[in-house]
Protein backbone atom coordinates (compact mmCIF):
# COMPACT_ATOMS: atom_id res chain seq x y z
CA UNK A 1 0.00 0.00 0.00
CA UNK A 2 1.50 3.30 -1.08
CA UNK A 3 1.06 6.60 1.03
CA UNK A 4 -1.38 8.53 -0.16
CA UNK A 5 -0.70 11.83 -2.03
CA UNK A 6 -2.51 15.03 -0.66
CA UNK A 7 -4.79 17.18 -3.15
CA UNK A 8 -4.76 20.79 -1.41
CA UNK A 9 -5.63 22.95 -4.78
CA UNK A 10 -7.85 22.38 -7.77
CA UNK A 11 -8.78 24.68 -10.95
CA UNK A 12 -10.79 23.90 -13.66
CA UNK A 13 -12.17 25.64 -16.98
CA UNK A 14 -14.48 23.59 -19.01
CA UNK A 15 -17.70 24.28 -20.73
CA UNK A 16 -19.44 23.54 -17.67
CA UNK A 17 -17.89 26.77 -16.19
CA UNK A 18 -15.20 28.86 -14.88
CA UNK A 19 -13.81 27.20 -10.99
CA UNK A 20 -15.03 24.63 -8.79
CA UNK A 21 -18.02 26.39 -7.80
CA UNK A 22 -19.65 27.31 -11.21
CA UNK A 23 -18.73 23.58 -12.25
CA UNK A 24 -20.73 21.41 -9.06
CA UNK A 25 -23.44 24.18 -9.42
CA UNK A 26 -23.85 23.14 -13.21
CA UNK A 27 -23.48 19.73 -12.23
CA UNK A 28 -25.90 19.24 -9.57
CA UNK A 29 -28.27 21.36 -11.58
CA UNK A 30 -28.14 19.34 -15.14
CA UNK A 31 -27.21 22.05 -16.77
CA UNK A 32 -25.89 20.32 -20.71
CA UNK A 33 -23.62 23.02 -22.35
CA UNK A 34 -22.95 20.41 -25.48
CA UNK A 35 -23.69 22.61 -28.77
CA UNK A 36 -23.15 23.94 -31.98
CA UNK A 37 -19.39 25.69 -32.20
CA UNK A 38 -19.59 29.72 -31.67
CA UNK A 39 -15.16 30.08 -31.47
CA UNK A 40 -13.94 27.88 -33.60
CA UNK A 41 -14.02 29.07 -37.26
CA UNK A 42 -14.54 25.64 -38.93
CA UNK A 43 -16.54 23.82 -41.61
CA UNK A 44 -18.08 21.43 -39.45
CA UNK A 45 -20.29 23.66 -37.27
CA UNK A 46 -23.27 21.03 -37.10
CA UNK A 47 -21.16 18.82 -34.57
CA UNK A 48 -21.70 19.65 -31.19
CA UNK A 49 -19.08 19.70 -29.01
CA UNK A 50 -18.69 21.23 -25.37
CA UNK A 51 -16.61 24.46 -25.64
CA UNK A 52 -15.38 26.73 -23.60
CA UNK A 53 -17.73 29.47 -23.76
CA UNK A 54 -15.03 32.31 -24.40
CA UNK A 55 -13.40 34.09 -27.26
CA UNK A 56 -9.87 34.21 -27.22
CA UNK A 57 -10.22 38.20 -26.46
CA UNK A 58 -12.07 37.26 -23.40
CA UNK A 59 -9.52 34.33 -22.03
CA UNK A 60 -6.54 36.93 -22.64
CA UNK A 61 -8.63 39.81 -20.65
CA UNK A 62 -9.35 36.65 -17.65
CA UNK A 63 -5.66 35.71 -17.69
CA UNK A 64 -5.01 39.29 -17.53
CA UNK A 65 -2.36 38.97 -20.39
CA UNK A 66 -1.27 41.28 -23.33
CA UNK A 67 -3.02 40.57 -26.46
CA UNK A 68 0.13 41.86 -28.42
CA UNK A 69 1.62 38.56 -27.16
CA UNK A 70 0.90 35.35 -28.99
CA UNK A 71 -0.65 32.69 -26.66
CA UNK A 72 -2.01 29.41 -27.77
CA UNK A 73 -5.73 28.69 -26.54
CA UNK A 74 -4.68 25.56 -24.66
CA UNK A 75 -2.35 27.48 -22.50
CA UNK A 76 -5.13 30.26 -21.85
CA UNK A 77 -7.38 27.59 -20.69
CA UNK A 78 -3.90 26.10 -18.56
CA UNK A 79 -2.83 29.68 -17.33
CA UNK A 80 -6.84 30.00 -15.97
CA UNK A 81 -7.24 26.45 -13.97
CA UNK A 82 -3.47 26.42 -12.91
CA UNK A 83 -3.83 29.49 -11.07
CA UNK A 84 -6.72 28.53 -9.52
CA UNK A 85 -5.26 25.29 -8.28
CA UNK A 86 -2.31 27.45 -6.96
CA UNK A 87 -4.40 30.20 -5.51
CA UNK A 88 -7.01 27.49 -4.06
CA UNK A 89 -3.83 25.39 -2.20
CA UNK A 90 -2.25 28.36 -0.97
CA UNK A 91 1.44 27.43 -2.65
CA UNK A 92 4.23 29.39 -0.69
CA UNK A 93 7.29 31.51 -1.97
CA UNK A 94 10.30 29.45 -1.38
CA UNK A 95 8.35 25.75 -2.51
CA UNK A 96 10.21 23.52 -4.75
CA UNK A 97 7.60 23.14 -7.29
CA UNK A 98 6.63 21.30 -10.40
CA UNK A 99 4.70 21.42 -12.91
CA UNK A 100 3.31 18.33 -15.22
CA UNK A 101 0.92 19.32 -17.99
CA UNK A 102 -1.32 16.56 -20.16
CA UNK A 103 -1.61 18.05 -23.66
CA UNK A 104 -1.51 16.61 -27.39
CA UNK A 105 -2.75 19.62 -29.27
CA UNK A 106 -0.49 22.37 -27.74
CA UNK A 107 -0.45 25.02 -29.94
CA UNK A 108 -2.00 23.08 -32.86
CA UNK A 109 -4.14 26.92 -33.66
CA UNK A 110 -1.73 28.90 -33.61
CA UNK A 111 0.19 27.04 -36.09
CA UNK A 112 -3.43 26.46 -38.01
CA UNK A 113 -3.82 30.73 -37.92
CA UNK A 114 -0.44 31.06 -39.32
CA UNK A 115 0.82 28.37 -41.71
CA UNK A 116 0.23 30.17 -45.04
CA UNK A 117 2.77 32.71 -43.66
CA UNK A 118 5.82 30.10 -42.14
CA UNK A 119 8.55 29.72 -44.40
CA UNK A 120 7.78 32.82 -46.35
CA UNK A 121 7.58 35.68 -43.92
CA UNK A 122 10.36 35.70 -41.22
CA UNK A 123 8.74 37.89 -38.98
CA UNK A 124 6.08 34.89 -38.37
CA UNK A 125 8.59 32.04 -38.25
CA UNK A 126 9.14 32.79 -34.49
CA UNK A 127 5.68 31.34 -33.92
CA UNK A 128 6.14 27.84 -35.08
CA UNK A 129 7.59 26.74 -31.54
CA UNK A 130 4.15 27.88 -30.31
CA UNK A 131 2.97 24.64 -31.72
CA UNK A 132 5.02 22.55 -29.44
CA UNK A 133 3.40 21.00 -26.14
CA UNK A 134 6.28 21.60 -24.28
CA UNK A 135 6.64 25.74 -25.08
CA UNK A 136 2.85 25.73 -24.41
CA UNK A 137 3.51 24.03 -21.28
CA UNK A 138 6.13 26.41 -20.18
CA UNK A 139 3.93 29.70 -20.99
CA UNK A 140 1.85 28.49 -18.24
CA UNK A 141 4.32 27.88 -15.59
CA UNK A 142 6.21 31.19 -15.99
CA UNK A 143 2.37 32.70 -15.68
CA UNK A 144 2.00 31.41 -11.77
CA UNK A 145 2.82 33.39 -9.03
CA UNK A 146 4.89 30.35 -7.56
CA UNK A 147 8.24 29.78 -8.83
CA UNK A 148 8.05 26.87 -11.10
CA UNK A 149 11.56 25.07 -11.24
CA UNK A 150 10.38 21.89 -13.78
CA UNK A 151 8.20 21.44 -16.49
CA UNK A 152 7.62 18.08 -18.21
CA UNK A 153 4.50 16.75 -20.78
CA UNK A 154 2.51 13.87 -21.09
CA UNK A 155 1.45 13.22 -24.73
CA UNK A 156 -0.59 9.55 -24.08
CA UNK A 157 -3.51 11.10 -26.09
CA UNK A 158 -7.26 10.70 -23.97
CA UNK A 159 -4.91 8.98 -20.74
CA UNK A 160 -2.78 12.45 -20.71
CA UNK A 161 -3.92 14.01 -17.73
CA UNK A 162 -4.28 11.19 -16.00
CA UNK A 163 -1.13 10.47 -16.33
CA UNK A 164 0.52 13.56 -15.58
CA UNK A 165 -1.35 13.58 -12.23
CA UNK A 166 0.25 9.87 -11.89
CA UNK A 167 3.64 11.06 -12.80
CA UNK A 168 3.35 14.14 -10.23
CA UNK A 169 2.88 11.84 -7.61
CA UNK A 170 5.38 9.77 -8.44
CA UNK A 171 7.68 13.08 -8.49
CA UNK A 172 6.01 14.08 -4.69
CA UNK A 173 7.24 10.59 -3.38
CA UNK A 174 10.77 10.83 -5.04
CA UNK A 175 11.21 14.04 -2.72
CA UNK A 176 12.60 15.96 -5.59
CA UNK A 177 9.69 18.12 -5.00
CA UNK A 178 7.69 19.37 -1.81
CA UNK A 179 4.54 20.44 -4.25
CA UNK A 180 3.85 19.23 -8.06
CA UNK A 181 0.83 20.95 -9.89
CA UNK A 182 -0.32 18.27 -12.48
CA UNK A 183 -3.29 17.86 -14.62
CA UNK A 184 -3.69 18.80 -18.70
CA UNK A 185 -4.73 21.16 -21.39
CA UNK A 186 -6.71 20.83 -24.39
CA UNK A 187 -8.44 23.32 -27.42
CA UNK A 188 -10.47 22.57 -29.75
CA UNK A 189 -8.36 22.94 -33.25
CA UNK A 190 -9.53 22.68 -36.91
CA UNK A 191 -6.76 19.35 -37.06
CA UNK A 192 -8.87 18.17 -33.83
CA UNK A 193 -12.07 18.02 -34.99
CA UNK A 194 -11.13 16.81 -38.57
CA UNK A 195 -9.32 14.42 -37.21
CA UNK A 196 -11.42 12.76 -34.62
CA UNK A 197 -14.45 13.07 -37.66
CA UNK A 198 -12.69 11.06 -40.41
CA UNK A 199 -12.60 8.53 -37.66
CA UNK A 200 -16.57 8.59 -37.94
CA UNK A 201 -16.96 8.11 -34.37
CA UNK A 202 -18.42 12.05 -34.02
CA UNK A 203 -22.16 12.08 -33.29
CA UNK A 204 -24.24 15.20 -34.74
CA UNK A 205 -26.36 15.20 -31.45
CA UNK A 206 -25.15 15.64 -27.78
CA UNK A 207 -23.97 11.94 -26.38
CA UNK A 208 -25.28 9.52 -24.40
CA UNK A 209 -22.78 7.51 -22.97
CA UNK A 210 -23.67 3.92 -22.15
CA UNK A 211 -26.78 4.27 -23.93
CA UNK A 212 -27.32 1.03 -26.48
CA UNK A 213 -28.39 4.14 -29.27
CA UNK A 214 -25.20 5.81 -28.79
CA UNK A 215 -23.55 7.05 -32.08
CA UNK A 216 -19.78 8.20 -30.99
CA UNK A 217 -18.63 11.23 -28.98
CA UNK A 218 -18.55 14.84 -28.61
CA UNK A 219 -15.63 17.02 -28.32
CA UNK A 220 -14.58 19.21 -25.64
CA UNK A 221 -12.25 21.56 -24.61
CA UNK A 222 -10.54 22.86 -20.88
CA UNK A 223 -8.00 22.68 -18.50
CA UNK A 224 -7.71 21.68 -14.97
CA UNK A 225 -4.83 21.28 -12.24
CA UNK A 226 -4.58 19.74 -9.02
CA UNK A 227 -2.00 20.75 -6.69
CA UNK A 228 -0.45 17.43 -4.77
CA UNK A 229 2.35 16.97 -1.93
CA UNK A 230 2.95 15.06 1.04
CA UNK A 231 0.37 14.62 3.36
CA UNK A 232 2.92 15.34 5.68
CA UNK A 233 4.03 18.44 4.37
CA UNK A 234 0.48 19.67 3.63
CA UNK A 235 0.08 19.45 7.18
CA UNK A 236 3.24 21.00 8.30
CA UNK A 237 2.33 24.03 6.50
CA UNK A 238 -1.41 23.72 7.51
CA UNK A 239 -3.20 23.17 4.26
CA UNK A 240 -6.70 22.10 3.65
CA UNK A 241 -6.66 19.18 1.85
CA UNK A 242 -9.34 18.40 -0.34
CA UNK A 243 -9.01 14.70 -0.57
CA UNK A 244 -6.04 11.97 -1.09
CA UNK A 245 -4.83 10.16 -4.18
CA UNK A 246 -4.83 7.31 -2.77
CA UNK A 247 -3.46 4.91 -5.93
CA UNK A 248 -3.23 5.57 -9.82
CA UNK A 249 -2.03 2.66 -12.07
CA UNK A 250 -1.29 2.78 -15.76
CA UNK A 251 -1.24 -0.43 -18.63
CA UNK A 252 -1.10 -0.68 -22.40
CA UNK A 253 -2.48 -3.43 -24.56
CA UNK A 254 -1.47 -1.87 -27.82
CA UNK A 255 -4.94 -3.93 -29.45
CA UNK A 256 -5.24 -1.38 -31.88
CA UNK A 257 -3.95 2.03 -33.14
CA UNK A 258 -7.47 3.70 -32.13
CA UNK A 259 -9.96 1.23 -30.85
CA UNK A 260 -9.99 -0.63 -27.07
CA UNK A 261 -9.92 -3.96 -26.87
CA UNK A 262 -12.89 -6.25 -26.84
CA UNK A 263 -12.17 -8.02 -23.65
CA UNK A 264 -10.90 -4.35 -21.89
CA UNK A 265 -7.75 -6.03 -20.84
CA UNK A 266 -5.44 -2.77 -20.28
CA UNK A 267 -8.62 -1.14 -18.71
CA UNK A 268 -8.24 -4.11 -15.85
CA UNK A 269 -4.81 -3.98 -15.19
CA UNK A 270 -4.89 -0.33 -14.97
CA UNK A 271 -7.98 -0.30 -12.40
CA UNK A 272 -6.32 -3.38 -10.55
CA UNK A 273 -2.80 -1.76 -10.50
CA UNK A 274 -4.64 1.36 -8.70
CA UNK A 275 -6.51 -0.86 -6.00
CA UNK A 276 -3.56 -2.79 -5.63
CA UNK A 277 -1.64 0.55 -4.83
CA UNK A 278 -4.12 2.15 -2.68
CA UNK A 279 -4.54 -1.10 -0.57
CA UNK A 280 -8.54 -1.68 -1.39
CA UNK A 281 -10.54 -4.17 -3.15
CA UNK A 282 -13.20 -3.18 -5.88
CA UNK A 283 -15.89 -3.43 -3.05
CA UNK A 284 -14.31 -0.23 -1.79
CA UNK A 285 -15.20 1.82 -4.66
CA UNK A 286 -18.17 3.67 -4.27
CA UNK A 287 -18.16 5.41 -7.75
CA UNK A 288 -16.50 4.97 -10.64
CA UNK A 289 -15.93 8.29 -13.29
CA UNK A 290 -15.93 6.27 -16.69
CA UNK A 291 -13.99 6.86 -19.12
CA UNK A 292 -17.79 6.78 -20.88
CA UNK A 293 -16.81 8.73 -24.44
CA UNK A 294 -20.21 7.61 -26.28
CA UNK A 295 -18.58 5.34 -28.65
CA UNK A 296 -20.07 1.88 -29.41
CA UNK A 297 -16.50 0.63 -28.96
CA UNK A 298 -15.04 2.78 -26.07
CA UNK A 299 -18.27 1.98 -24.09
CA UNK A 300 -18.59 -1.86 -24.38
CA UNK A 301 -14.72 -2.33 -23.68
CA UNK A 302 -15.04 -0.31 -20.59
CA UNK A 303 -18.54 -2.04 -19.55
CA UNK A 304 -16.83 -5.33 -20.18
CA UNK A 305 -14.03 -4.68 -18.12
CA UNK A 306 -16.20 -3.06 -15.18
CA UNK A 307 -17.88 -6.32 -14.74
CA UNK A 308 -14.62 -8.70 -14.69
CA UNK A 309 -13.56 -6.17 -11.95
CA UNK A 310 -16.86 -5.87 -9.60
CA UNK A 311 -18.60 -8.53 -11.14
CA UNK A 312 -22.50 -8.24 -9.89
CA UNK A 313 -21.44 -6.09 -7.05
CA UNK A 314 -21.19 -2.68 -9.42
CA UNK A 315 -20.25 0.60 -7.63
CA UNK A 316 -22.51 3.71 -9.13
CA UNK A 317 -20.85 4.06 -12.60
CA UNK A 318 -21.17 6.79 -15.21
CA UNK A 319 -19.71 9.67 -17.32
CA UNK A 320 -19.51 13.10 -17.27
CA UNK A 321 -18.28 13.57 -20.82
CA UNK A 322 -22.49 14.18 -21.44
CA UNK A 323 -21.67 17.40 -19.64
CA UNK A 324 -18.22 18.36 -20.69
CA UNK A 325 -17.33 16.61 -24.01
CA UNK A 326 -14.22 14.60 -24.41
CA UNK A 327 -11.47 17.35 -23.75
CA UNK A 328 -9.22 14.16 -25.28
CA UNK A 329 -5.89 14.72 -22.99
CA UNK A 330 -7.52 17.35 -20.73
CA UNK A 331 -10.09 14.53 -20.14
CA UNK A 332 -8.52 12.67 -17.26
CA UNK A 333 -7.91 16.33 -15.02
CA UNK A 334 -11.27 17.29 -15.70
CA UNK A 335 -12.68 14.61 -14.52
CA UNK A 336 -10.39 14.11 -11.43
CA UNK A 337 -11.23 17.51 -10.14
CA UNK A 338 -15.10 16.32 -11.16
CA UNK A 339 -14.38 13.06 -8.98
CA UNK A 340 -12.63 15.35 -5.90
CA UNK A 341 -15.96 17.57 -5.97
CA UNK A 342 -18.32 14.71 -5.70
CA UNK A 343 -16.23 13.49 -3.20
CA UNK A 344 -16.77 16.52 -0.81
CA UNK A 345 -19.97 17.00 -1.76
CA UNK A 346 -21.54 13.19 -1.64
CA UNK A 347 -22.80 13.96 -4.75
CA UNK A 348 -23.19 11.45 -7.83
CA UNK A 349 -23.97 13.31 -11.21
CA UNK A 350 -26.54 11.66 -13.31
CA UNK A 351 -25.14 9.95 -16.68
CA UNK A 352 -27.65 12.34 -18.92
CA UNK A 353 -29.29 11.27 -21.73
CA UNK A 354 -29.27 7.55 -21.27
CA UNK A 355 -32.25 5.46 -21.57
CA UNK A 356 -32.06 1.88 -23.01
CA UNK A 357 -29.53 -1.02 -21.24
CA UNK A 358 -26.78 -1.86 -24.02
CA UNK A 359 -27.77 -5.80 -23.83
CA UNK A 360 -23.68 -6.74 -23.45
CA UNK A 361 -23.77 -5.07 -20.06
CA UNK A 362 -25.30 -5.62 -16.62
CA UNK A 363 -25.49 -2.35 -15.72
CA UNK A 364 -26.83 0.88 -16.19
CA UNK A 365 -25.57 3.85 -15.37
CA UNK A 366 -26.88 6.53 -12.95
CA UNK A 367 -29.73 8.15 -14.02
CA UNK A 368 -30.37 10.71 -11.81
CA UNK A 369 -28.53 12.97 -9.68
CA UNK A 370 -27.88 11.09 -6.11
CA UNK A 371 -27.23 13.21 -3.31
CA UNK A 372 -25.82 12.94 0.27
CA UNK A 373 -24.47 9.43 -0.35
CA UNK A 374 -21.68 7.48 0.78
CA UNK A 375 -18.51 8.11 -1.11
CA UNK A 376 -15.12 6.83 0.15
CA UNK A 377 -13.61 6.03 -2.55
CA UNK A 378 -13.84 7.35 -6.23
CA UNK A 379 -11.86 5.92 -9.39
CA UNK A 380 -11.53 8.03 -12.25
CA UNK A 381 -10.93 6.61 -15.69
CA UNK A 382 -9.15 7.57 -18.57
CA UNK A 383 -8.38 4.99 -21.32
CA UNK A 384 -6.37 6.59 -24.76
CA UNK A 385 -5.95 5.46 -28.25
CA UNK A 386 -3.40 2.40 -28.60
CA UNK A 387 -4.55 1.29 -25.37
CA UNK A 388 -2.74 3.39 -23.29
CA UNK A 389 -5.10 2.92 -19.94
CA UNK A 390 -4.36 4.70 -16.56
CA UNK A 391 -6.95 4.68 -13.17
CA UNK A 392 -6.79 7.15 -11.02
CA UNK A 393 -8.48 6.66 -7.34
CA UNK A 394 -9.38 9.66 -4.91
CA UNK A 395 -10.18 9.09 -1.55
CA UNK A 396 -12.12 11.10 0.98
CA UNK A 397 -9.30 13.28 3.36
CA UNK A 398 -12.59 12.72 6.33
CA UNK A 399 -12.70 9.23 7.20
CA UNK A 400 -16.75 8.45 7.24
Amino acid sequence: MQRPIAITGAGIISALGIGLEQTLGNLVDGVCPIGPIRHLQTGHSGLPCGEVDLSDSQLYDLCREDKERVIPRSSLLGIVAARQAEEDAGVVPGTRVALINGTTVGGMDITERYFNLFGNNPDYNSLIKLHLDGVTTDIIADALSCSVAYTDVISTACSAAANAIAFGAELILSGKYDVVIAGGTECLTKFHLNGFNSLMILDSNPCRPFDASRKGLNLGEGAAFLVMESKEHAEMRGARIRALLSGWGNACDAYHQTASSPDGRGAICAMQAALDMAGLKPSDINYVNAHGTGTENNDLSEGVALMTLFGDKMPYVGSTKCFTGHATSAAGALEAVISILCLQNRFVPANLRFETKDPGLNFCPVTENLMDVELRHVMSNSFGFGGNDSSLIFSSACPI
